[in-house]
């Protein structure tokens, strides 16, 4: 027998209960903004004070072969140099006393001492020292630097502005249906079980099954799928899809903290905020940078001093090589990656909740598909009855068989109940209802022992499968009373039209394409030989799965498994990527790296190939950010004959620098549409 769907009793809501968190992230949130708000304002008036600056600077002055001094003018310029240095630099002296404290200097550190190395020999210069000022290289460098800032705390505010448009999905109000009326409460006051109408054109505001009546609804921002879903009675709905064409009743099932698009927005933040291998790599170059940026800066200041170069030329050549070592460019090319990875990912359908996994895709040779509602369809509609005791006609056998397999969520119970429903047949209770994961159920029907199961089932038991001349590709689940084999049900399940695309493309990119399946040889073997797959693998038991992941990579295989988070856990995790299946609430499976909203094979290849181009992305990022220093720091000291660039020059090419990394960055959402 075929492994269950996820198990919702086994799923671990507290951990998905984020309700403080998502009050600190708001709060984050919203401070991030007042930050960019506050970077916007230091900017503008700092640049704005820039200009008297310029016009007040000798040696802007000669450039331009004007002469604009005045008795006190540079009185005047250190005044304004001041507001623009206290004020303009406020957040990067802030930022050298938070890092100096935690013991780790970063760019803080640099942009810091390189103004303050500029302000306060410029001041001293104004007051009676010999020498030249800085204070036009002061001014400009704060300005640019402050404006790099604030574009790189817009450009990573961007990428979180997915999680706001999945937040606004949620409509704020229902249509409760209150004994004969409907009356309109606001979502916060529903209760699970309520009954609520969803209405030609409205959202759903919680997620449920349908009760009454059937439409089609738009998940396009939900899961990925552009087409609109036909939903049936029995069918589960998500909060924040769209109903399109009919009016629909449904029951309450997950609300708050519980419903799919809030366990979706918290998985996407915690995917943001987890660290890959590649940002640590990122986060050491950056560390290293810095300490090489103070050792280069003053190492290039005392050589020049030593030369017998003035102090005005040695200072300005440290705080050039200062500014232009700040990494800048590469604090920001890993994360902002990552965060855009990660919400337009999830805006497809595919959550990612370990990053390493993600990027790890790249490396993929092979794939272990599970065969039941990811290459089929999971429907497992009844196609034959067949009773084998005088005792039980098709319709008692149909209504043994149901009986017993009513509490399981396996899609071979819902077929069941599909087929009873349509027949008009009531089920009698279970009692003492076991389930074994691969073999089948067990329990207590009218008073007697009953079993339902594949062959594994029958073999555990003891008992001979019968001779079936219509066996082919169907599945059986045998049902045995008192250990009597009374007869079996057979089920079809239709191989999803996507499956075949999307297994000749992961085979184009040279990825094997494995079958692994607890259902019998004849149907593994037909559903592998439709999809001209590598290989396949039947009867697994979900213990054993693990030990076929495990043989696939002792053969030096990089591989990924996909499944439903629950039963094949040990399968999960023994894989070098796993990859849970599953709608609606299914979603919250613990046990995989990533996990797919709807379970089509096509959600597959796109996560391969995304992962691909993040990482190519994140690699172009990283090289541009380290490349720009290996080239400039040389330009930076001065030593270059005939290659000398100023502070103010340092500062803009450091900006431009990260700009390019940012737009490199947002050019990644291309790549899922």
């Amino acid at each position: 027998m075929e492994k269950g769907s996820l198990d919702h009793s086994k799923m671990d809501h507290s951990k998905m209960d984020h309700s403080n968190d998502n009050k600190g992230d708001h709060a984050h949130h919203n401070h991030h903004r007042m930050m960019i708000d506050d970077f916007k304002r230091r900017f503008w008036v700092s640049l704005v004070l820039t200009v008297p600056v310029l016009a007040l600077s000798p040696m802007i002055q000669r450039w331009l072969n004007i002469d604009l001094d005045f008795e006190g003018s540079k009185i005047v310029l250190f005044l304004l140099s001041s507001i623009i240095y206290f004020y303009g630099g406020m957040p990067f002296l802030k930022g050298i006393v938070k890092e100096l404290r935690q013991k780790v200097p970063g760019m803080m550190t640099l942009i810091a001492i390189a103004i303050s190395a500029a302000y306060l020999y410029s001041s001293a210069v104004v007051f009676g020292l010999e020498g030249k000022t800085f204070f036009w290289e002061l001014a400009t460098l704060i300005v640019v630097m402050l404006l790099g800032h604030w574009m790189e705390m817009r450009s990573i505010l961007g990428a979180s502005r997915a999680l706001e448009a999945l937040a606004a999905l949620m409509p704020q109000e229902a249509n409760l249906v209150h004994g004969d009326h409907i009356m309109k409460v606001n979502i916060d006051e529903l209760k699970e079980n309520d009954i609520i109408l969803i209405k030609p054109g409205e959202k759903v505001p919680a997620d449920g099954i349908i009760v009454e009546g059937e439409s089609r609804l738009n998940e396009s921002m939900l899961t990925g799928e552009s087409k609109p879903v036909l939903k049936t009675i029995g069918g589960n709905v998500i909060g924040g899809a769209i109903n399109e064409n009919g009016a629909i009743k449904i029951k309450v099932q997950n609300i708050g903290n519980d419903s799919y698009l809030s366990k979706v927005i918290s998985l996407v933040q915690e995917a943001q905020g987890q660290k890959s291998k590649t940002q640590r790599l990122a986060d050491r170059a950056a560390y290293w940078l810095t300490i090489l940026a103070l050792v280069a800066g003053v190492g290039t200041f005392f050589i020049w001093i030593s030369m017998g170069k003035e102090l005005s030329f040695a200072l300005e050549r440290m705080v050039t090589v200062m500014v232009i070592c700040c990494p800048h460019a590469l604090g920001l090319a890993i994360p902002l990656v990552a965060a855009i990875s990660t919400s337009e990912a999830a805006k497809n359908g595919l959550l990612i909740r370990n990053r390493t996994a993600f990027e790890n895709a790249r490396n993929i040779t092979t794939i272990v598909f599970d065969k039941t509602g990811t290459l089929t369809k999971g429907s497992h509609e009844v196609v034959r009855i067949e009773s084998l005791s005088p005792e039980y006609d098709k319709m008692k056998l149909l209504r043994i068989a149901t009986a017993v397999e009513s509490q399981s969520e396996h899609h071979i119970s819902k077929g069941l109940m599909r087929k009873v429903k349509q027949l008009k047949i009531a089920i009698p209770k279970v009692d003492n209802f076991e389930y074994k994961a691969g073999v089948g159920v067990s329990g207590i029907v009218e008073g007697k022992q009953v079993y339902a199961g594949g062959f594994l089932m029958l073999e555990e038991l003891g008992i001979t499968p019968p001779i079936d001349k219509d066996q082919d590709v169907e599945t059986k689940v045998f049902v045995i009373v008192e250990n009597e084999l009374i007869g079996f049900v057979t089920f079809a399940d239709e191989i999803r039209e996507s499956s075949y695309s999307a297994i000749q493309e992961l085979q184009d990119n040279n990825i094997k394409v494995l079958l692994l399946t607890g259902d019998n040889e004849i149907v593994a073997s037909s559903v592998a030989d439709s999809l001209s797959m590598d290989d396949y693998m039947a009867e697994v038991l979900p213990d054993e799965k693990l030990l076929k992941i495990r043989e696939l990579q002792k053969k030096g295989e990089f591989v990924a498994m996909t499944g439903d988070g629950v039963n094949d856990a040990p399968a999960l995790a023994q894989s070098d990527v796993g990859i849970a299946i599953g709608s609606g609430t299914d979603v919250a499976a613990e046990t995989a790296d990533i996990i797919l909203v709807d379970s089509d094979p096509k959600d597959i290849k796109n996560l391969i190939l995304f992962g691909k181009a993040t990482y190519n992305k994140m690699i172009q990022n990283l090289g541009w950010a380290t490349g720009y220093n290996i080239l400039a720091i040389p330009l930076a000291t001065g030593f270059v004959p005939g290659l000398m660039i100023s502070p103010a020059f340092g500062a803009a090419l450091m900006s431009i620098s990260t700009l390019i990394c940012a737009i490199n960055a947002q050019l990644l959402k291309r790549k899922l549409r």
